[in-house]
């Protein structure tokens, strides 16, 4: 904000102090995180360090309306120094951080990305000061030259651009990164599915516009996936390199490198679809029974209208003489059957449901 408030008022002295003053509180800011994390036991990248190893667009205005508020806040008659602070803890702290932590871990990415992420926060704080500097209409010093006065704009614009111009093309690159993990994965839920096969893992790579998807169950044949590759235009992918490995078909490629452990687990995964099929076809029969047995109570329900409620369910009697499969029907209905009826309905149900085995049971 010193910064900010020296260009816009002209006032040469006090840039240099705030330059100055700001520069020794960078240094000091980066030199502690970097001995921080040289010390510190933590080595992993958290949400909170990637967070800010990638800025953008959206940066650039959160700083900003960072620095218009805070001079507002600063050149108003209740001056406070919370928005500032805020600025200050949540706009240059965690950058500076971070780039400790990328140059304790001799992870460079991770340094300029979060000390581009630092300067973007610098300049346009110091941008939204001089804008509200000369909003507020601060007194302006004269410079001694109407070339030096241009010489200063020039400069302080073609800093604010320099910083822009990456941050646009980052901003547009994390939109179009966004996008394309979309479509992508609605590509995948859509399209990807194959009878008998089950999706065990997905890799989308914006970057070089790559999907490689892998199978367990049966071989997904040559058509099949030349098909799954005709359909990526329809989701707006084309030029996309699709990658399909599945099974066995996939372990074949590795026969020569003698990697036991990929076997085994390709015949896990094998085992594993098997039993799944398995479970999904019983799965199936128990819904087609209860079906047949909807549509059975309804064409008994015409020919008995006081039938209230039937059972039908594959049972194993077990005695004496052994166990042998058969059918139970247990009808309610209201009244008696006579004998003639009950027999003319035992054969009846034998006949509708393909089974000699049929028992009936009337409550």
């Amino acid at each position: 904000m010193g910064i900010g408030l020296g260009m816009a008022i002209n006032d040469i002295p006090l840039l240099r102090r705030a330059l100055a003053n700001f520069g020794v509180a960078t240094l000091v800011a980066l030199a502690t995180s970097t001995v921080f994390f040289l010390l510190s036991p933590i080595n992993d990248a958290h949400s909170e360090i990637l967070a800010r190893t990638s800025p953008n667009i959206y940066d650039v205005l959160i700083a900003l309306f960072g620095g218009l508020a805070g001079t507002l806040a600063t050149g108003s008659r209740n001056k406070g120094n919370v928005i500032p602070g805020v600025a200050i803890a949540t706009a240059l702290m965690p950058p500076l951080c971070t780039a400790g932590y990328g140059l304790a871990t001799l992870q460079f990415p991770f340094f300029f990305g979060a000390f581009y992420l630092f300067i973007i926060n610098t300049v346009f704080i110091a941008l939204g000061t001089l804008l509200m500097c000369r909003f507020l209409h601060f007194h302006v010093k004269d410079f001694a030259s109407e070339t030096e006065r241009k010489k200063a704009k020039y400069a302080a614009w073609f800093i604010v651009m320099i910083t822009l111009l990456p941050s646009i093309y980052f901003g547009y690159d994390l939109v179009r990164k966004g996008r394309y993990l979309k479509q992508a994965d609605n590509f995948i839920i859509n399209e990807a599915v194959f009878p008998n096969d089950y999706l065990l893992k997905k890799e989308i790579d914006p970057a070089t516009q790559k999907i490689t998807l892998v199978f367990g169950g049966r071989e997904i044949t040559e058509p099949e996936i030349s098909e799954l590759k005709s359909r990526l235009s329809k989701y707006k992918l084309k030029g996309t390199e699709l990658e399909v490995r599945q099974g066995f078909a996939y372990m074949d490629k590795k026969k020569g490198e003698g990697d036991e452990k990929e076997r085994v687990m390709a015949t896990a995964l094998t085992k594993e679809a098997r039993e799944a099929d398995s479970l999904r076809k019983a799965l199936s029969l128990i819904k087609e029974e209860k079906q047949n047995a909807r549509q059975i109570f309804s064409e008994l329900k015409i020919q008995y209208p006081g039938l209230k409620e039937a059972i039908i369910q594959p049972v194993v009697p077990v005695n004496d003489s052994g166990s042998k499969k058969e059918l139970l029907v247990m009808l309610e209905i209201n009244g008696m059957l006579k004998a003639a009826e009950k027999t003319k309905l035992e054969n009846w149900l034998k006949v509708r449901l393909n089974s000699e085995k049929v028992r009936l049971v009337l409550r």
